[in-house]
């Protein structure tokens, strides 16, 4: 398959996937490779690990339904997202997302949209454990205290 979107526990080998991208689809001239890391610290306070969580069968589908929406435009080739799942330390990759499209420029545009609808509309929970509390996390960077 060339586009489609992953929960995952363990990291990914980018350079596989890329190599995968880049030989299903010899129209595109870009391949833009974006990796989000958990942040090791956050408003001056040390993360100690973050928790995420998806919410059934919906996140998954969700995350699916960005890929379909997000491939229409035309020149792109290629969108893949892969999420992980679980408690992750601070400094560890937590999404990847893979665009192939005709030109860098569209690559680049795609993956920034799709990376802003993955944080806003993913239905994956985020609990971060910070030196002064819990907080969820919200897609637009807000955190909530929980504890």
């Amino acid at each position: 398959m060339s586009s489609e979107a992953k929960l995952i526990e363990g990291e990914i080998d980018i350079g596989k996937i890329a190599e995968e991208i880049t030989a299903k689809n010899p129209e595109s001239n870009a391949v833009v490779i974006y990796i989000g890391y958990v942040k090791r610290w956050v408003e001056g306070h040390t993360v100690n690990w973050l928790n995420c969580e998806p919410h059934g069968q919906y996140a998954l589908r969700l995350l699916n339904n960005i890929v379909d929406e997000e491939k229409m435009d035309e020149g792109v080739s290629c969108i893949r997202i892969y999420h992980r799942v679980g408690r992750l330390k601070p400094g560890e990759p937590i999404a990847y997302i893979f665009v192939s499209a005709e030109d860098r420029v569209k690559a680049f545009e795609k993956a920034r949209n799709v990376l802003e609808r993955v944080k806003r509309e993913s239905m994956i929970f985020k609990v971060e454990s910070r030196d002064d509390g819990d907080f969820l996390v919200l897609g637009d960077g807000r955190r909530l205290r929980i504890k």
